[in-house]
């Protein structure tokens, strides 16, 4: 049996991104298991991987636990459990599990990139840190996937892994069967926006992401505040560090009456349906699940031209504005209001786009690179055994 062992930061990006490839590759008869901080405490994480491992390290890549007490209790692990595969994501858990491996004989480890904390637009001290780190980790790094094409270049560029160790993979995937407007009813639409007091002409702008400082939140609630539009809504969905910071905000504004603070929600696709278009005005992403989701369901994006949403959006299938820019993130909502059918030209040109990001192929493009990862990793033992 071939044993699989995912390994990300928190059990938040297993249940938002992994649990399709858990599902998948249990599918095929193999032991797939999980190791994240606290996953004996999710009950999805549970339900979904054979057997769910804890490990005591922090997403602060400052703390000293991640070097000095994560990498033991990981080596042991890999080493009692016989792993064939490792695969880790988030990049403190990617940094500490593949630092823990650099002396072993381990299993093939594969890091999928979401998104390199160095970027274009980042601060020099920074990038030059994370730069740093990532070709340290390269070199305990046997396959390299990266998401979007800024990222391949740069791995390319900085040869952060021997030539044919390097993957393109357009991310992760989104399962368009499931983020389908035919699946949503016209009473779930409604419920929804009953649940928030909307009128039937109301318009709704949605942003779905943990409250933290790349989001950008606080861009779109003063965005709203100067919006002419006295009965347009916003809504978040998330949670996270900055979410008392931006109620206050919304208070400041004197908006708070039409801000809905929704919290974590699993009805995703309603909420996508129920509004005018989604938001995204971050500073950096990876390549974003949220905005693959709109598009996936039909529903217009307005976000920031940075890496990985200029790909998504490329070709007219969005609304673009920079970084920051306050009163062009207003104009654009103000467009959607005012021209609801080049609106929605906009949004089927990306429906359309959307297929090449579908979960299923990149489940089968994920088989492949392990069973040639496996094939090669065979091949090398019977030859080291061969030697006399």
């Amino acid at each position: 049996m071939i044993k699989l062992l995912i390994v990300s930061s928190v059990p938040s990006t297993l249940t938002a991104f992994l649990l399709p490839y858990a599902a998948h590759f249990r599918g095929l008869g193999w032991r797939v298991d999980a190791l994240t901080r606290e996953g004996t405490s999710c009950e999805r994480c549970l339900n979904a991987f054979d057997k769910v491992w804890d490990v005591a390290w922090s997403r602060n890549p400052l703390k000293p636990q991640n070097l000095l007490v994560a990498p033991r209790t990981i080596s042991e692990l890999i080493a009692r459990q016989g792993y064939d595969l490792v695969h880790v994501h988030d990049p403190v858990a990617a940094f500490v599990t593949r630092f823990a491996l650099r002396r072993l004989e381990h299993p093939q480890v594969f890091y999928t990139a979401h998104g390199f904390h160095f970027f274009k637009g980042n601060h020099l001290l920074k990038n030059t840190l994370f730069l740093t780190l990532e070709r340290l980790a390269g070199r305990w790094t046997d396959h390299l996937i990266v998401i979007n094409r800024e990222d391949e270049a740069a791995a390319k560029r900085y040869r952060l892994v021997p030539e044919g160790r390097l993957h393109y993979l357009p991310g992760i995937g989104v399962d368009t069967a499931a983020y389908s407007a035919a699946r949503v009813t016209a009473e779930e639409v409604e419920a929804v926006r009953a649940s928030l007091g909307l009128a039937a002409k109301d318009p709704l702008f949605l942003l779905v992401a943990e409250f933290n400082p790349g989001k950008r939140h606080r861009d779109t609630l003063r965005a709203l505040a100067q919006l002419p539009h006295p009965r347009a809504a916003l809504a978040f969905a998330g949670v996270g560090p900055l979410l008392d910071a931006t109620k206050q905000l919304a208070s400041e504004l004197g908006i708070a009456e039409r801000v809905h603070f929704l919290g974590y929600r699993h009805d995703i696709p309603a909420l996508l349906r129920a509004s005018s278009a989604l938001l995204l005005p971050s500073e950096r992403e990876g390549l974003p699940r949220s905005i693959m989701e709109a598009m996936a369901m039909g529903t217009p994006v307005i976000a920031t031209p940075i890496r990985g949403v200029s790909e998504l959006l490329a070709e007219s299938c969005g609304l673009l504005h920079p970084v920051g820019d306050i009163d062009e993130l207003a104009r654009a909502m103000a467009w959607i209001i005012a021209n609801p059918q080049e609106a929605s030209a906009l949004a089927e040109r990306a429906k359309a786009r959307v297929a090449r990001y579908d979960l299923r192929p990149l489940l089968a493009a994920h088989e492949a690179l392990y069973q040639q990862a496996l094939t090669r990793s065979q091949t090398s033992a019977m030859l080291k055994d061969s030697i006399p």
